[in-house]
This record gives structure tokens, C-alpha cells and sequence, in this order.
């Protein structure tokens, strides 16, 4: 049975995933992950993903945030996932993905990853929440996971360290709290963001289910069904409406990277 640790971004989220010894691993053993996530005293990434074939066109996922912690759905990692299992393990490139929140159905075209999403779990809604400076409105909705989407100008300057925290764990996100989304309409209709992420506990170069949930409200209040995003990284994603926005089917469609297989030294692993 193949055995590998490969790491991986997409559109600047990063990510290790294992397969064979190294997923069962990596989806029992939280120490591990924080060791490896670790971007100090490990290899670094945002989260880990533990890859298992079914069939030729099916594979089995699971997420752990960096901090170890399990989560439900990552949509950037899932679009990774889904090309390391067409390119690396020779799965077909239209192909089902099931993860801890739903089965998601995937589309490879080389570096081009596409996701189909089932509509929001829940909202959107409009918590009671004290805005920052700047902000013009919020959003609750549910992508796999819960997300705060504000509304707000000049995100470029935003001090997300300062103003994301109290948002992330505000009691009208929930008891496990929500990731947090500040957007921003530029001139020529591209909608930039910026996420801070939990279970990252910072600001990510970018979040996929992020971006879809962003997506909707923008398309919602614009009447469109279609919108090309700019996170932070300064790739270019699109999602498309496959239904009437906000409470709809969409599609995500986005870069990913196969960047290194991945050979841990055990001076690494010896204190785990």
C-alpha cells in the first residue's frame, strides 16, 4: 500500500496529506498534526488532510486544523485532495469526496480544482453584533462550518489580530465559535477578503469555504450568479450560483499546488 506525505496549497491555503500509514496518522493523532503544522519547529501548513481511495471515483477525507482539533470541511483542502487523488493515486478526474460535513463532488482539470457545494447548513442571518470601525454589515451562515461575513472598506489595513478575535468567538457565532470574513467590492467587481481562521487561530492567505459564503451574500445582494474573488494570497477564484443566491448550490473553482513529498526526519517525531 502506497505510504506518503505530500505537501500541498491552494490558492495560498496550505496543507500536509497523507495516505496509507500516514493519513491513518494523521487522523489519530492530533500531537502529530500540531508537530507538523508547527511553521517554527515543523513543516508548516494550516491544517492536514488523512486521504483514503474507496474507488476509482470516490476517496474518504479528514481535516484537522493546525491546533489538532478536528473540523468538518475545508474546501481548499478538499480541492487539493481531489487532485493528489486524480494525479498521484490515479483516481478519475470527476470523482465524489466525502468528508465530515457531506459528500462533495469534484471536478480536476490539471491545477484547476472545482468544488460542487450543497446549499449553506444554516442562515444567512444577521446576529446582533457590535461592528468595528468600518464594518457596514454582518452575515452568519453556515459552509461546512459557521462563518461571519462583514462587510467593510479599506480591509487592506484592517488590524485583523485586534478586531477578528472577538467576532470569532462572539456567543451569536456559536458555541464553537465561526471563522470571520471581512470583504470588500473593488472598482472592477472583484470581491477581496480576508479570513481569520479558527482552529488556525490567525489569518489565512486564504479559505475556500470562506469564499463561498462571502460569495453568496455578494450574489444575493448584486442579483448575480457569478463572482470572481482575490483572498489574500492574490490568486483569483470564481463561484458560481447553481440556484438562487444565498440559498443555493454553488460552484467553487480554484488553483491548487502539489509543492513536495514530505520525509519527516525523526528528530522531528522523537518527542512525540
Amino acid at each position: 500500500m502506497i505510504s506518503e506525505l505530500h505537501k500541498l496549497e491552494g490558492a495560498g491555503n496550505d496543507f500536509l496529506l497523507g495516505v496509507g500509514y500516514w493519513a491513518r496518522r494523521l487522523d489519530r493523532e492530533p500531537d502529530l498534526v500540531r508537530r507538523l503544522c508547527d511553521r517554527r519547529r515543523g513543516i508548516g501548513a494550516d491544517g492536514t488532510l488523512a486521504l483514503e481511495v474507496v474507488t476509482d471515483d470516490r476517496v474518504r477525507l479528514r481535516y484537522r486544523n493546525a491546533d489538532g482539533g478536528t473540523g468538518d470541511f475545508c474546501a481548499n483542502g478538499t480541492r487539493c485532495a481531489a487532485r493528489v487523488a486524480v494525479e498521484l493515486l490515479g483516481c478519475n478526474p470527476q470523482l465524489v469526496i466525502e468528508t465530515d460535513w457531506t459528500e462533495v463532488a469534484a471536478e480536476v482539470a490539471g491545477s484547476q480544482v472545482s468544488l460542487e457545494l450543497p446549499r449553506p447548513g444554516h442562515g444567512p442571518s444577521s446576529p446582533d453584533i457590535v461592528l468595528p470601525e468600518g464594518a457596514s454589515s454582518v452575515c452568519l451562515l453556515e459552509v461546512g462550518v459557521p462563518h461571519l461575513v462583514v462587510a467593510s472598506k479599506g480591509i487592506g489595513d484592517i488590524d485583523l489580530a485586534t478586531v477578528a478575535p472577538p467576532l470569532r468567538t462572539h456567543p451569536a457565532a456559536g458555541p464553537a465559535g465561526a471563522n470571520v470574513d471581512f470583504y470588500e467590492v473593488a472598482d472592477d467587481g472583484v470581491v477581496m477578503l480576508r479570513t481569520w481562521e479558527r482552529g488556525v487561530e490567525g489569518e489565512t492567505l486564504s479559505c475556500g469555504s470562506g469564499m463561498v459564503a462571502v460569495a453568496l451574500v455578494v450574489m444575493a445582494d448584486r442579483g448575480s450568479d457569478r463572482v470572481e474573488l482575490a483572498p489574500r494570497s492574490g490568486d483569483r477564484l470564481v463561484v458560481e450560483a447553481l440556484g438562487e443566491p444565498p440559498a443555493c448550490v454553488t460552484r467553487l473553482t480554484g488553483p491548487t499546488r502539489i509543492v513536495a513529498a514530505i520525509d519527516p526526519s525523526e528528530e522531528l517525531l522523537a518527542t512525540l
